[in-house]
């Protein structure tokens, strides 16, 4: 197929070498080509599929919100029973202090409403980010993101933002009273899975409780339970001012919510009125999967994630083509060599009926993150699909075990 198929078809494209296959269906934790060939979702659509595709919790609830109605008037005018379950649901599940919802059309719009609610509220212009931050590409999450070579063509994005080194209080000293927010992944997904130490993150809060600062994290990857509990902060004793939520919030729809406190979250009610809006935000059938799918979340066994996730590193981690296995909770990068391999294995393992798949930002890494009801046989079949496939490309290199 052409590298240009997609845009020959009337269709915009992201990259001259897509995967190029066409998709008959989706189940549970399994994908059908339309040639027949069945592919094991090993990313979960990049962390939106957490809970597999076609959930029956989840489809009997679209069926049910289909039946009632689809859109019936931009956010914030109408009372829909689909958005209040859905806010509902999400509350139950966080600190107290964070009690109101905005529900938007994807990650990055949450990470947009976000900085605009700081900087309602701080009355102050500043934003401070993290070097290998990824917030997403629409002007002000793409302006919070470290990756230059991503920022350049679109210069100039917002002003008034700087970076700060991830993972070192030495860089917290740039917190002070002129900031409005820092914003920051709890957990990095596109710099290849980077986990903080807990004494960082609690510095940071720290930092921004002292100057009134608002804390944003950013937990549209690592949020709704892919780093083995709920919410990432919890690994980390923290509370954010505003938490930002994308992916798999919507259960398999464009999903995405900044959450806060009803004290700054009114504020965008007056001065003016509008003061941010979206049509299709709240929309009732993603916010019915997403109560579905909180509701999912809710009953996780993470216990038994967290075993076969460990028994998965364990067999991966030993192998010599690894360099490094970088994991909390079904939250992975496997490190290898150089960016050929990676290249290698992704389509050795595609070919071979397992879904791997890139980072933007760490060529020499590839992403794990399984559907978190994947049951034990087919994350055992995923390990050996994946250990064959690293074999193959440590036979190819002349290596050995």
């Amino acid at each position: 197929m052409s590298n240009e198929q997609l845009l020959n078809d009337g269709l915009a494209q992201t990259t001259l070498h897509p995967l190029n296959l066409r998709v008959k269906s989706a189940a549970g934790v399994m994908l059908q080509m339309e040639d027949g060939q069945e592919v094991i979702d090993f990313i979960s659509g990049i962390g939106v599929s957490s809970f597999g595709h076609g959930h029956p919790e989840i489809t009997a609830a679209l069926k049910r919100q289909i039946d009632l109605h689809l859109h019936v008037m931009v956010y914030g005018e109408m009372r829909q029973d689909s958005q209040d379950l859905a806010a509902a649901r999400l509350r139950a599940l966080l600190p107290s202090s964070l009690d109101a919802v905005y529900f938007v059309n994807s990650g990055a719009e949450a990470i947009d409403g976000a900085l605009k609610l700081a900087r309602r509220s701080t009355k102050r212009g500043k934003i401070i980010a993290v070097h290998g931050g990824y917030h997403g590409n629409t002007f002000g999450a793409l302006s919070v993101s470290s990756n230059e070579a991503r920022k350049v063509p679109f210069a100039p994005l917002l002003p008034e933002i700087e970076f700060i080194p991830w993972n070192n209080s030495e860089g917290l000293s740039a917190i002070n009273d002129t900031v409005a927010a820092v914003v920051v992944e709890t957990i990095q997904g596109d710099a290849g899975i980077r986990i903080p130490d807990v004494t960082w993150i609690q510095n940071l809060r720290e930092a921004c409780s002292r100057y009134g600062v608002m804390l944003i994290l950013d937990e549209i990857q690592c949020g709704m339970g892919r780093s083995g509990r709920p919410f990432a902060f919890e690994h980390f004793g923290v509370i954010p001012d505003i938490l930002c939520l994308g992916k798999a919030l919507g259960g398999g729809l464009p999903m995405g919510a900044f959450v806060s406190n009803k004290k700054w979250m009114r504020q965008f009610a007056t001065s003016p009125e509008l003061s941010h809006i979206t049509t299709f935000g709240g929309h009732p059938l993603p916010c019915a999967s997403a109560a579905a799918a909180l509701s999912i979340l809710k009953a996780l066994d993470f216990q038994k994630i967290e075993m076969f996730a460990q028994q998965f590193e364990s067999r991966i981690g030993k192998h010599i083509l690894v360099q490094e296995v970088r994991r909390i909770g079904a939250f992975i990068a496997i490190e290898l060599c150089d960016a050929d391999a990676v290249e290698f294995c992704v389509q050795h393992a595609l070919n071979n009926g397992l879904l791997i798949y890139f980072f933007l930002s760490t060529p020499n890494s590839f992403r794990v993150a399984p559907p978190l009801t994947m049951d034990r046989s087919t994350w055992m079949k995923a390990t050996d699909i994946l250990c064959q496939t690293l074999d193959a490309c440590a036979a190819s290199r002349g290596m050995e075990e």
